[in-house]
């Protein structure tokens, strides 16, 4: 973004300030205006706080002042006598000299001593001696003590007015109010005073107001931080869409902050992960979720890598991404998609596929059979070709390498196991049916059973490819099927290494395989149909959905036989 200031075009309006320059500003005026606030109120209490200490070092000095016995003792003289002293009398007696001595040793403004009238008998201005005092001195005179504010002959001051009290030994009765004594200080000396004050305290509003200009600064830099440089328009139409996308997508959607917060949880996700309470707000760290995808956002986990889970009855393609804006990593995206159906389809169209490759074989076979019966008719054999067209009608046209397929009283399960022992006739491997094979009813399902079925015996084919053969050098699958009401038994042993020191419950862990790649040095793709890792796990689940199983009989051992395995199919077969 130009950082340079342009005129808008004409009938323009003028781009507003940022969200984030508003709130510094606003920020800025708040603590201006709290310091000034606060170092106004600092500076009237100071104010205060000084007037009051100089009322009472005013007080402390009429108090002193009032107490001098000579004083006492001269002023009750004059109140004795009838009338007030020439004004040169009192400005050279013992009383103007007291009271200007004192005044000059504490700095007070004024020091002035009346008689009982109020009549001035001491005066820092000796023209104002014998008048009556400028402020009421009936307090006083009443014989009580008081400190006022008032502007007085000598100006602004503070002071302190005090009884003068007939000694022992006048002619007044003791204790008698013969005078006051009015001391004062001056208006400019508590504002003097004030100064350093004044100074302390704007030393620290301008830190305070440093301080919290450095804070705003700060805290407007963290909230461009935290939204991203964003505007709250900005942010609210982030927010519509976020909601609009997370609630009208079929994947499901986890977010993690980069400190390992879940923030987003769309309920697309917690269907998939078979209806999980909402976890948002929790640490990734301790929510319960399948071990893949904890894995995906491990540091070690790379950017995009995608993995197949099954959760309950769903198979799910889970990938995390980090997400970054700028040079800033964010987090993780974890995005899931429910391949359920697709792996169904996967394994109806690997059953037809099959189907097609029987029948393509048998079509070649068909045509060698019509040559011959073509060749007997053109020698003249006709009665050794109707005997050749009587085997075929007995035989059917369609000869599947697997004996006994009669004893499957279901269309699919016999053209299924067919394809599949075609496929593994393609390969060297012999598909049997075992002696306790007996299907009296059709399958419901057949997509599920074949799906249990089908990883069974893909399975212990190629075990059997890899492994050792028998003693009589065959390689060979054995499946056995034996209905039971509603439940469908089935048995697949082969002629392979077994499953070694494998933990038989290992092989039902989503993503483990003992099978190599399909190319030296190649890895198996995600987008495999039926890729390895995921069929017994998958098998597994679809069996127990309606309380059925798959399990490991028996591990086998090297040099055959191999492992054996047994599976239960509850609900499957139709009376």
């Amino acid at each position: 973004m130009s950082t340079t200031t342009a005129r808008a075009p004409s009938g323009e309006r003028p781009r507003a300030l940022r969200f984030s320059t508003r709130v510094l500003i606003l920020q800025l005026a708040a603590v201006l205006l709290a310091v000034v606030l606060a170092a106004g109120a600092h500076l009237w209490l100071a104010y205060e706080r000084l007037w009051t200490e100089a009322g009472q070092n005013a007080l402390i000095l009429a108090r002193a002042v009032a107490a001098d016995p000579n004083l006492r003792r001269e002023v009750a003289a004059i109140a004795a006598e009838a009338g007030t002293p020439p004004a040169a009398e009192l400005a050279a007696g013992p009383i103007m000299a007291t009271a200007e001595a004192i005044r000059q040793r504490t700095g007070a403004l004024f020091v002035v001593v009346t008689d009982e009238q109020g009549l001035r008998l001491a005066h820092p201005d000796p023209a104002r001696l014998g008048e009556r005092v400028s402020t009421a001195p009936d307090v006083a005179l009443a014989g009580r003590e008081e400190t006022v504010r008032n502007t007085g002959t000598l100006g602004p001051s503070v002071g302190a007015k005090v009884p003068v009290l007939a000694p022992e030994g006048a002619r007044q009765v003791p204790g008698t109010v013969v005078g006051e004594v009015s001391t004062g200080f001056a208006r400019s000396g508590v504002v003097d005073g004030l100064g350093a004050e004044a100074l302390a305290i704007g030393g620290s509003a301008a830190l305070a107001l440093t301080a919290g200009a450095l804070a705003s600064l700060a805290l407007g830099r963290r909230l461009s931080h935290l939204t991203l440089g964003l505007e709250p328009e900005d942010i609210g139409i982030l927010v519509q869409d976020q909601e609009a996308v997370l609630r009208g997508i079929d994947e499901g959607v986890i977010g993690i902050s980069r400190t390992g917060r879940v923030t987003v949880v769309n309920s697309a996700a917690r269907s998939l992960l078979g209806d999980a309470e909402d976890f948002t707000g929790g640490e990734w760290a301790s929510v319960r979720v399948p071990d893949v995808l904890a894995s995906l956002t491990t540091t070690a986990a790379a950017d995009g890598q995608a993995r197949e889970l099954v959760v309950g009855e769903r198979v799910l393609v889970a990938s995390a991404r980090r997400v970054v804006h700028g040079s800033r990593e964010l987090g993780w995206v974890i995005t899931l998609r429910d391949r359920t159906e697709l792996q169904r389809l996967t394994r109806q169209l690997d059953a037809v596929g099959s189907l097609s490759e029987a029948l393509r074989a048998q079509r070649h076979e068909f045509s060698n059979q019509l040559h011959a019966v073509a060749g007997l008719l053109d020698i003249g054999e006709a009665a050794q070709a109707r005997d050749y067209l009587q085997q075929l009608g007995a035989s059917g046209p369609l000869d599947y390498p697997l004996e006994q397929a009669e004893l499957l009283g279901d269309p699919s399960l016999q053209a299924f196991l067919g394809a599949k022992g075609i496929e593994a006739a393609e390969r060297g491997v012999v598909l049997r049916l075992g002696d306790a094979t007996l299907v009296r009813h059709p399958v419901a399902a057949p997509q599920d059973v074949t799906t249990v079925l089908g990883n069974l015996v893909d399975n212990a084919v190629r075990a059997a490819v890899i492994g050792s053969p028998d003693h009589r050098g065959e390689r060979w699958v054995e499946v056995e099927l034996l209905d039971d009401r509603s439940a469908l038994h089935l048995v697949v042993s082969d002629s392979g290494d077994g499953i070694g020191t494998t933990a038989p419950e290992r092989l039902f862990e989503t993503g483990y395989t003992t099978a190599p790649p399909l190319v030296a040095g190649s890895e198996l793709r995600l987008e495999d149909p039926g890729g390895h890792g995921l069929g017994l796990p998958l098998a597994r689940q679809l069996a127990r959905r309606r309380g059925g199983d798959v399990w490991v009989i028996s591990p086998g051992r090297p040099g055959g036989p191999g492992a054996v395995f047994g599976a239960r199919v509850v609900g499957r077969t139709t009376p």
